[in-house]
């Protein structure tokens, strides 16, 4: 989170609104504001079960959260301009940031989202299988839709294999996936909310039910509201998906010191 948080301003953000539970929100601020007053605006929202949810009764033993586009939806009272939506616990790398800034601050508007596409080969886990949502795309660069993949690997034919089923199938190895970073306009909020209403009446007594960000796209493409595009970036994205994963994360961010791109402390 704090490399993104960097690559955010050096890319021109100029807010960042942090999306966590109120339980731990002193102990994340001791954290995140010493290091970011003066650097960037800071603002806060608490994704609670009961938000947004217009008389829903919360069945008892619902206890995680409603899922990431709920979390979204709980920001609709504090962002007013075009905003680009991350997780925390991803690194997406700076290329990925100037094209979402780009993008919002000359082409986003309330018929035109985006999503930044990574490499399918560029995503992937030496140390076991991961899951990828694996983009379609039309000759206009424009999103069709987004399959979830499960059991992606590289095979011992060095080719990029999903299994389904009892059944594998072979990816491309530039195919664009999802790693969850969206650029969308303040009014896909209302949007948001309308198609959250609707999944509580179909979901809403599935304790394990998720309303996730890729539901909104798949709903905004398919209901004619507009458009989504898919902007490819040079980035390589990190991730510890396996405890094994670590190390090699921290010797890709500790190349990426030694080549200058970031500084050994990022705040000082």
């Amino acid at each position: 989170m704090d490399y993104s948080i960097y690559d955010a301003i050096r890319s021109g953000f100029k807010k960042v609104v942090f999306i966590i539970r109120k339980d731990f929100a002193d102990d994340f601020k001791n954290i995140f504001e010493p290091k970011l007053k003066g650097r960037i605006e800071i603002d806060y929202v608490y994704q609670d079960l009961h938000s947004f949810i217009d008389g829903f009764t919360v069945p008892a033993d619902r206890t995680k959260p409603w899922g990431t586009a709920h979390a979204v939806l709980c920001a609709k009272n504090v962002i007013q301009e075009p905003f680009a939506v991350i997780n925390a616990d991803d690194f997406y790398g700076r290329d990925a940031f100037d094209k979402a800034y780009s993008f919002l601050t000359s082409q986003c508007k309330n018929d035109l989202f985006s999503i930044i596409g990574y490499d399918l080969s560029k995503t992937l886990s030496e140390n076991g299988s991961v899951s990828r949502g694996v983009c379609e795309v039309d000759a206009q660069g424009n999103l069709v839709s987004i399959a979830e993949r499960t059991k992606i690997y590289r095979d011992s034919n060095n080719k990029i294999t999903y299994e389904e089923g009892n059944k594998k199938f072979e990816v491309a190895d530039d195919s664009k996936v999802s790693m969850n970073f969206w650029c969308f306009a303040p009014s896909v909020f209302p949007f948001i909310e309308k198609i959250f209403l609707e999944f509580l009446a179909q979901n809403g007594t599935n304790p394990k039910a998720e309303f996730f960000i890729p539901i909104i796209g798949d709903k905004f493409i398919h209901e004619g509201k507009g458009k989504i595009k898919v902007i490819s970036t040079a980035s390589k994205w990190f991730g510890v998906t396996y405890k094994e994963d670590a190390p090699e994360v921290q010797q890709s961010l500790d190349r990426l010191i030694s080549s200058g791109e970031y500084p050994s402390s990022l705040w000082k």
